[in-house]
Protein backbone atom coordinates (compact mmCIF):
# COMPACT_ATOMS: atom_id res chain seq x y z
CA UNK A 1 0.00 0.00 0.00
CA UNK A 2 1.35 3.71 -0.59
CA UNK A 3 -0.72 6.53 1.38
CA UNK A 4 -0.89 9.06 -0.73
CA UNK A 5 -3.25 11.00 1.12
CA UNK A 6 -3.83 11.72 4.41
CA UNK A 7 -7.26 10.26 4.32
CA UNK A 8 -6.23 7.30 2.48
CA UNK A 9 -5.23 5.62 6.14
CA UNK A 10 -6.64 8.68 8.56
CA UNK A 11 -6.12 6.19 12.09
CA UNK A 12 -2.47 6.07 10.52
CA UNK A 13 -2.39 9.46 9.93
CA UNK A 14 -4.14 10.57 12.89
CA UNK A 15 -2.39 8.83 15.50
CA UNK A 16 1.27 10.13 13.81
CA UNK A 17 0.36 13.65 13.97
CA UNK A 18 -2.45 15.13 15.87
CA UNK A 19 -3.92 12.65 18.19
CA UNK A 20 -0.29 11.07 18.91
CA UNK A 21 -0.63 11.18 22.18
CA UNK A 22 -3.55 8.94 22.32
CA UNK A 23 -1.99 6.12 20.46
CA UNK A 24 -0.85 2.74 21.28
CA UNK A 25 1.46 0.47 19.57
CA UNK A 26 5.27 0.74 17.81
CA UNK A 27 6.27 2.50 15.00
CA UNK A 28 4.54 -0.05 11.93
CA UNK A 29 1.40 -0.46 13.84
CA UNK A 30 -1.07 1.93 16.45
CA UNK A 31 -4.14 2.11 17.86
CA UNK A 32 -6.26 4.23 19.78
CA UNK A 33 -6.13 4.12 23.32
CA UNK A 34 -9.64 2.02 23.71
CA UNK A 35 -11.53 4.29 25.97
CA UNK A 36 -11.53 6.28 23.16
CA UNK A 37 -11.81 4.58 19.99
CA UNK A 38 -11.49 0.86 18.45
CA UNK A 39 -9.57 2.02 15.06
CA UNK A 40 -5.89 0.45 14.44
CA UNK A 41 -3.76 1.03 11.53
CA UNK A 42 -0.82 0.01 9.94
CA UNK A 43 2.20 2.31 8.27
CA UNK A 44 1.54 -0.34 4.81
CA UNK A 45 0.89 -3.73 3.94
CA UNK A 46 4.22 -4.69 3.93
CA UNK A 47 4.75 -8.07 6.25
CA UNK A 48 6.95 -6.53 9.32
CA UNK A 49 3.36 -3.75 9.52
CA UNK A 50 0.97 -6.52 9.18
CA UNK A 51 2.40 -8.69 11.33
CA UNK A 52 3.23 -5.84 14.09
CA UNK A 53 -0.66 -4.91 13.33
CA UNK A 54 -1.75 -8.79 14.26
CA UNK A 55 0.79 -8.44 17.38
CA UNK A 56 -0.79 -5.55 18.37
CA UNK A 57 -4.53 -6.81 17.99
CA UNK A 58 -4.08 -10.11 19.51
CA UNK A 59 -2.74 -8.07 22.65
CA UNK A 60 -5.33 -5.06 23.52
CA UNK A 61 -8.51 -6.62 21.58
CA UNK A 62 -10.27 -6.35 18.57
CA UNK A 63 -9.86 -3.42 16.17
CA UNK A 64 -11.41 -1.89 13.15
CA UNK A 65 -9.54 -1.17 10.02
CA UNK A 66 -10.51 1.38 8.16
CA UNK A 67 -8.73 2.51 4.68
CA UNK A 68 -8.64 2.83 0.85
CA UNK A 69 -7.02 -0.43 -0.25
CA UNK A 70 -8.73 -4.05 0.69
CA UNK A 71 -6.59 -5.08 3.61
CA UNK A 72 -4.66 -8.18 2.94
CA UNK A 73 -4.15 -11.17 5.74
CA UNK A 74 -3.38 -9.69 9.19
CA UNK A 75 -0.76 -12.63 10.67
CA UNK A 76 -2.64 -13.70 13.70
CA UNK A 77 -5.72 -12.64 13.26
CA UNK A 78 -9.35 -13.49 11.89
CA UNK A 79 -11.76 -11.14 10.58
CA UNK A 80 -15.20 -11.17 11.73
CA UNK A 81 -16.70 -8.53 9.64
CA UNK A 82 -16.46 -6.58 6.42
CA UNK A 83 -17.99 -4.19 5.39
CA UNK A 84 -17.22 -1.71 2.06
CA UNK A 85 -17.58 2.00 3.24
CA UNK A 86 -17.18 5.45 1.44
CA UNK A 87 -15.41 9.01 2.59
CA UNK A 88 -17.04 11.78 1.90
CA UNK A 89 -15.27 15.15 2.27
CA UNK A 90 -17.03 18.84 2.39
CA UNK A 91 -14.65 20.84 0.92
CA UNK A 92 -17.94 23.59 0.64
CA UNK A 93 -20.96 23.67 2.61
CA UNK A 94 -24.20 24.15 1.13
CA UNK A 95 -26.17 27.37 2.31
CA UNK A 96 -28.88 26.37 4.96
CA UNK A 97 -30.89 28.82 7.09
CA UNK A 98 -32.34 26.19 9.63
CA UNK A 99 -30.92 27.28 13.16
CA UNK A 100 -30.52 24.61 15.67
CA UNK A 101 -30.60 25.63 19.25
CA UNK A 102 -27.98 23.62 20.42
CA UNK A 103 -25.59 23.02 23.37
CA UNK A 104 -21.95 22.28 24.13
CA UNK A 105 -21.43 18.62 24.74
CA UNK A 106 -18.86 17.76 27.93
CA UNK A 107 -17.54 15.58 30.72
CA UNK A 108 -20.74 16.38 32.72
CA UNK A 109 -22.91 14.92 29.62
CA UNK A 110 -20.42 12.00 28.62
CA UNK A 111 -22.96 9.37 30.53
CA UNK A 112 -26.17 10.52 28.61
CA UNK A 113 -23.67 10.74 25.40
CA UNK A 114 -22.84 7.18 25.77
CA UNK A 115 -26.29 6.31 26.73
CA UNK A 116 -27.78 8.07 23.37
CA UNK A 117 -24.96 6.24 21.26
CA UNK A 118 -25.56 3.08 21.94
CA UNK A 119 -29.21 2.90 22.20
CA UNK A 120 -29.08 4.37 18.35
CA UNK A 121 -25.28 3.14 16.86
CA UNK A 122 -24.00 5.80 14.94
CA UNK A 123 -20.47 3.84 15.47
CA UNK A 124 -18.52 2.88 18.19
CA UNK A 125 -18.78 4.94 20.81
CA UNK A 126 -16.84 4.29 23.91
CA UNK A 127 -16.42 6.21 28.06
CA UNK A 128 -13.72 8.83 26.50
CA UNK A 129 -14.83 9.57 22.64
CA UNK A 130 -16.41 12.56 23.58
CA UNK A 131 -12.87 13.82 24.15
CA UNK A 132 -12.12 13.36 20.86
CA UNK A 133 -13.05 16.89 19.70
CA UNK A 134 -16.23 18.92 20.03
CA UNK A 135 -19.48 17.96 20.61
CA UNK A 136 -22.70 19.70 20.70
CA UNK A 137 -26.18 18.40 21.19
CA UNK A 138 -29.82 19.00 21.07
CA UNK A 139 -31.78 18.52 24.50
CA UNK A 140 -35.51 18.80 25.74
CA UNK A 141 -36.49 19.08 29.25
CA UNK A 142 -32.98 18.95 30.05
CA UNK A 143 -32.88 15.30 28.18
CA UNK A 144 -30.37 14.60 25.48
CA UNK A 145 -32.18 13.88 22.11
CA UNK A 146 -29.54 14.33 19.56
CA UNK A 147 -25.75 14.56 19.25
CA UNK A 148 -22.86 15.40 16.72
CA UNK A 149 -19.36 15.70 16.82
CA UNK A 150 -15.39 14.79 15.69
CA UNK A 151 -13.18 11.86 16.12
CA UNK A 152 -10.67 11.46 13.66
CA UNK A 153 -8.18 14.33 13.11
CA UNK A 154 -5.22 13.61 10.38
CA UNK A 155 -3.85 16.97 9.85
CA UNK A 156 -5.36 19.31 8.40
CA UNK A 157 -8.71 17.24 8.24
CA UNK A 158 -11.03 16.39 11.19
CA UNK A 159 -14.14 13.60 11.44
CA UNK A 160 -17.79 14.79 12.09
CA UNK A 161 -18.71 11.42 13.62
CA UNK A 162 -21.22 10.64 16.38
CA UNK A 163 -24.32 12.03 14.74
CA UNK A 164 -27.38 10.69 16.48
CA UNK A 165 -30.99 11.55 17.49
CA UNK A 166 -33.34 9.33 19.60
CA UNK A 167 -35.74 7.19 17.73
CA UNK A 168 -39.02 9.66 19.49
CA UNK A 169 -36.90 12.62 18.04
CA UNK A 170 -36.39 11.41 14.44
CA UNK A 171 -38.17 13.63 11.22
CA UNK A 172 -36.91 16.97 12.89
CA UNK A 173 -33.87 18.05 10.43
CA UNK A 174 -32.24 17.49 14.17
CA UNK A 175 -28.91 15.33 12.82
CA UNK A 176 -28.52 17.51 9.61
CA UNK A 177 -28.70 21.12 11.53
CA UNK A 178 -26.19 19.61 13.97
CA UNK A 179 -23.99 18.10 11.25
CA UNK A 180 -23.62 21.19 9.51
CA UNK A 181 -22.77 23.37 12.98
CA UNK A 182 -19.80 21.07 13.27
CA UNK A 183 -18.70 20.92 9.74
CA UNK A 184 -18.81 24.50 9.53
CA UNK A 185 -16.91 25.11 12.48
CA UNK A 186 -14.28 23.01 11.54
CA UNK A 187 -13.99 24.40 8.19
CA UNK A 188 -13.56 27.99 10.31
CA UNK A 189 -10.47 26.54 11.98
CA UNK A 190 -8.84 25.77 8.33
CA UNK A 191 -9.55 22.06 8.14
CA UNK A 192 -11.32 20.62 5.79
CA UNK A 193 -14.45 18.24 7.24
CA UNK A 194 -14.88 14.52 6.30
CA UNK A 195 -16.90 11.68 7.44
CA UNK A 196 -17.57 8.17 6.89
CA UNK A 197 -20.74 5.82 6.10
CA UNK A 198 -21.62 2.38 4.89
CA UNK A 199 -21.52 2.21 1.24
CA UNK A 200 -25.14 0.48 1.06
CA UNK A 201 -26.53 3.22 3.59
CA UNK A 202 -28.06 6.00 1.00
CA UNK A 203 -30.42 7.25 2.95
CA UNK A 204 -27.36 9.20 5.41
CA UNK A 205 -25.41 9.35 2.15
CA UNK A 206 -28.36 11.75 0.27
CA UNK A 207 -28.21 14.00 3.53
CA UNK A 208 -24.47 14.77 3.66
CA UNK A 209 -24.58 14.92 0.49
CA UNK A 210 -27.52 17.83 0.34
CA UNK A 211 -24.99 19.45 3.14
CA UNK A 212 -21.92 19.92 0.61
CA UNK A 213 -20.20 16.48 1.03
CA UNK A 214 -18.74 14.66 -1.99
CA UNK A 215 -17.61 11.17 -2.37
CA UNK A 216 -14.11 11.25 -1.93
CA UNK A 217 -13.40 7.35 -2.31
CA UNK A 218 -14.64 4.27 -1.38
CA UNK A 219 -13.16 2.41 1.85
CA UNK A 220 -12.49 -0.84 3.25
CA UNK A 221 -14.08 -1.63 6.57
CA UNK A 222 -12.93 -4.75 8.38
CA UNK A 223 -13.29 -5.76 12.05
CA UNK A 224 -10.26 -8.09 13.02
CA UNK A 225 -9.62 -9.76 16.17
CA UNK A 226 -7.06 -12.88 17.23
CA UNK A 227 -7.39 -16.13 15.95
CA UNK A 228 -7.46 -19.29 17.69
CA UNK A 229 -8.38 -17.83 21.22
CA UNK A 230 -5.08 -15.77 21.42
CA UNK A 231 -7.24 -12.48 21.36
CA UNK A 232 -7.05 -10.91 24.88
CA UNK A 233 -10.65 -10.51 26.41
Amino acid sequence: MTTEHPLDNPAWTALRTTQAELATGSGQALRYDQDYAIFAAAVDHAPAPLAALGALIRETGPAIVLEREALPPVPGTMVEKWREGVQMVAETLAPWDAPCDFVALGDADAAEMLALATLTEPGPFFARTHQLGDFIGVKREGRLIAMAGERMKPAGFTEVSGVCTHPDFRGQGLAGALMRVVAVRIAARGETPFLHAYADNQGAIGLYEWLGFRLRCNVSVTVLRGENGSQKQ
